[in-house]
């Protein structure tokens, strides 16, 4: 490719649009509402997504992201102090895993979507 891009930002859809928004200001992202259905969520610059008021449940309960973090551990810790498990009902963060390529914890947002928050071996 001779232009170079500049980010990638999938669109995932919310079973509560309400209750997504609220989690994932929370969480850390910053809001930008694009529309009243649709709202853009940033978190370091060019790392983003977009939350749909939308939802088909077999799309949305089958939906994963993966974010890759420089320290599982810290960025566990920073969200388990942000008490987001008992401010958002459905939310869970679980135990930290190894695995062979790295390590990853996941978090299931108000909506079921499954993030993977990982970091690869060095």
């Amino acid at each position: 490719m001779n232009s170079p891009a500049k980010s990638i930002r999938p669109f995932i859809g919310a079973k509560d649009y309400e209750a997504s928004r609220a989690f994932y200001r929370d969480f850390g992202f910053q809001e930008i509402e694009i529309s009243q259905d649709m709202c853009v969520y940033k978190l370091n610059g060019n790392i983003g997504f977009y939350l749909q008021k939308y939802f088909v449940k077999d799309w949305v309960e089958n939906t994963m992201l993966f974010l890759e973090v420089e320290n599982t551990e810290h960025f566990r810790q920073e969200l388990l102090e942000k008490n987001l498990a008992e401010k958002h009902p459905g939310v869970r963060i679980s135990e930290i895993r190894d695995e062979p390529w790295g390590r990853e914890f996941f978090v299931h947002d108000p909506c079921t979507i499954l993030w993977h928050i990982g970091e690869f071996h060095k």
